[in-house]
C-alpha cells in the first residue's frame, strides 16, 4: 500500500470514528429535544448541527442554488438524487426548511440512531411489506397536513454507477393525493467524496441545486407515470449537464 493511500485510510477511519461518536452525542440530544418539543422542530435543528459537524470534519464544502424557488412556510415533497452517504448530511445541513425523512426501515434498526430518527418524526418505510409501506405514506401525508415537508429519495437507494436510476412510485402517489408540489433537488459532487462502491472519504465541493417545483395538482393517480417521467427527465438533464461541467 502506498503511503498516500495509508494516510487516506487513517483519515477515513478518523472521520468514521467521529461520526460514531457524533451519533451518540447528537442522537442523545435529539431524543432529549424530542421530549421537550413534540412538534419535532428542535430535534430537526439538532440533526442539522450533527450534519454540519460531519461536513466540517470531512472538509466538505457546500454551495446551494435555487432557494428562491421554495417558500419555507409551505410544505413540499423534496426529491433528490442519491449517490453517496454524504447526501444525507448535505441535505440536512444546507436545506433551510423543516422536513421529515421518509427512509428505509433498515436505518431505524440501528441502536440509538434509529430511535433518534423515530423521535425526530422521521418515517420508516418497509417496501417489502405492502401494508407497512401504505401506512408509512399515510404518516407522511399527516406530516404534510401539519405543514411539514417530506424528503424522499425517489430511487429508493444509492446509485452504484453515478447515474440516476428508475424511480419508485410511492412518493408520487403521496404527492398526487396530497396535492403538494414536488421539488426536484440535484446533488453534485458527493460521489467523489464517498461513493457507494468505496469506503474512502475525501474532501470535496458539493453543489446543491434546488429546481423549480412541479405542481402535482395537474395530475391524477392514473397519470403518475407521466409525472415520474417528467421529473426524472428534468433531473437527468440537470445532473448530466453537471457531470459534463465537472461538478
Amino acid at each position: 500500500m502506498k503511503w498516500s493511500d495509508l494516510l487516506w485510510l487513517i483519515r477515513t477511519a478518523g472521520i468514521i470514528l467521529y461520526v460514531l461518536l457524533a451519533i451518540i452525542v447528537f442522537g442523545t440530544m435529539t431524543i432529549v429535544a424530542s421530549f421537550l418539543d413534540q412538534k419535532g422542530i428542535w430535534p430537526h435543528i439538532v440533526a442539522r448541527y450533527w450534519a454540519r459537524s460531519i461536513l466540517f470534519v470531512s472538509r466538505t464544502r457546500v454551495q446551494i442554488t435555487g432557494l428562491s424557488h421554495i417558500d419555507p412556510d409551505r410544505p413540499y415533497i423534496f426529491m433528490p438524487n442519491h449517490t453517496s452517504n454524504f447526501d444525507i448530511p448535505v441535505l440536512l445541513s444546507h436545506l433551510p426548511v423543516q422536513f421529515r425523512w421518509l427512509a428505509k426501515a433498515e436505518l431505524f434498526k440501528f441502536p440509538l440512531f434509529g430511535y433518534a430518527m423515530k423521535r425526530a418524526g422521521y418515517i420508516s418505510i418497509d417496501r417489502s411489506n405492502r401494508k407497512s409501506a401504505f401506512e408509512s405514506l399515510e404518516q407522511a401525508a399527516a406530516a404534510i397536513r401539519n405543514g411539514k415537508s417530506v424528503m424522499i429519495f425517489p430511487e429508493g437507494t444509492r446509485s452504484r454507477d453515478y447515474t440516476i436510476h428508475e424511480f419508485k412510485k410511492g412518493g408520487f402517489v403521496l404527492a398526487i393525493k396530497s396535492g403538494v408540489p414536488i421539488v426536484p433537488v440535484i446533488i453534485h459532487g458527493t460521489w467523489r467524496i464517498m461513493s457507494k462502491n468505496g469506503l474512502m472519504i475525501r474532501p470535496g465541493n458539493v453543489l446543491l441545486e434546488i429546481l423549480e417545483p412541479i405542481q402535482t395538482s395537474e395530475y391524477t393517480l392514473p397519470q403518475k407515470d407521466q409525472l415520474i417521467e417528467r421529473l426524472r427527465a428534468m433531473m437527468l438533464n440537470v445532473f448530466e449537464s453537471g457531470k459534463k461541467a465537472g461538478l
